[in-house]
């Protein structure tokens, strides 16, 4: 996995190749952010281009489909200076995880990583590179080292080994010690946007376009969410949603009957309310794409891509006030159910309510 294959976070990439480039990077790295962005992958991308007996040259920004304009995840950002071919037999190797100076260290069944596994990497890290430049040892899961393991960390990561790389890859970079944290070069990893969700998911798990911008759609910028979650379920609440929407300037026995769709007369009360949730959250994700595209903001930011022209009728149904009222009634009906309140009066009192 080179870096011209990591989706997303061209600025950090940049940081990083340049810092190789330079023979300047930090030999004690923390690459945290919400799970299924691409930390681990560009942990990867690291060790190759440390290793890469065939440096490939860089490459520049990736550009908007459209007018020709930088994608908003670039942000002007500079070229990629220095990438790994991704081709030789370092880099293929590495990537099977069969490279014998780069080492991944993840949780074991019981969920933590142990202190004999931080200590094996450590003595290993001691010697020099057996085939490669340089030695990197990659802790995924980091948050799931366990205190001894983190405190026998501190003095290899406050004292590099010569020609050794440790990179901690984690979601939730407060479980660990301060200690452990003050002591490497901390990259911050953010969502991804649903575009780039769904370029992953056509081109590395086969989905559709169609299919791949449904499950991004409420990805929440992680692709392992995206592959987690059930897109043609959600597609059905959302076109539940979006029916009630259409009503929402009109009388109210309309809508009461419209309101029915998003009760299921599931076999049990978790059920329906369960049902009726999903319903909400889909309300909810269009909503705020309508007001994203009543304040003129970059199509890029909707989360509902695949749903565009709907989206644009909505919103010249709806219009700012409508649409300001109807997400504060969606919040008050999920604070409702959340309260136990029944799905069956919680449907009805929304769809009286959006108007």
């Amino acid at each position: 996995m080179a870096f011209r294959e990591v989706t997303g976070h061209r600025r950090l990439l940049s940081l990083l190749a340049r810092a190789i480039a330079r023979g300047s990077l930090t030999p004690s790295l923390l690459l945290s952010g919400p799970e299924g962005v691409g930390k681990r992958l560009t942990a990867v991308s690291v060790a190759q281009a440390l290793n890469c007996t065939s440096v490939a040259q860089g490459f520049p920004p990736a550009r908007s489909a459209s007018a020709g304009r930088r994608s908003l995840s670039e942000g002007g950002s500079p070229a990629i200076p220095l990438d790994a071919c991704g081709t030789c037999p370092a880099c293929r190797r590495i990537a099977r995880g069969t490279f014998p100076d780069v080492e991944i260290i993840e949780p074991g069944e019981n969920g933590s990583i142990k202190i004999d596994q931080v200590r094996a990497a450590i003595d290993r890290a001691v010697y020099r590179p057996f085939e490669g430049r340089r030695r990197v040892t990659i802790i995924d899961q980091a948050d799931a080292l366990v205190e001894a393991a983190q405190n026998a960390l501190l003095k290899t990561l406050e004292e590099p080994l010569p020609a050794s790389v440790f990179i901690l890859v984690t979601s939730r970079p407060d479980v660990l010690l301060p200690t452990v944290r003050s002591r490497c070069a901390h990259l911050r990893f953010g969502r991804l946007q649903v575009a780039e969700v769904a370029e992953v998911l056509e081109r590395s798990h086969k989905y559709s376009h169609a299919d791949a911008l449904t499950a991004s759609a409420v990805s929440d910028g992680s692709v392992s969410r995206a592959l987690d979650l059930d897109s043609g379920e959600f597609a059905e609440a959302r076109s539940d949603a979006e029916r009630l929407l259409e009503v929402a300037a009109r009388d109210p026995r309309t809508r009461l009957e419209r309101g029915k769709d998003l009760l299921k007369g599931g076999p049990t009360p978790a059920a329906e309310r369960e049902h009726l949730t999903a319903r909400l959250q889909a309300m909810t994700s269009v909503l705020r794409d309508i007001g994203l595209l009543t304040s003129g903001a970059d199509e890029r930011l909707l989360a509902n891509l695949d749903r565009r022209p709907a989206l644009e009728a909505l919103s010249r149904s709806l219009g700012v006030d409508r649409v300001e009222r109807a997400f504060m009634a969606v919040a008050r009906a999920q604070d409702a159910l959340d309260a136990n309140v029944g799905p069956k009066v919680v449907a009805d009192w929304l769809a009286i309510n959006v108007h």
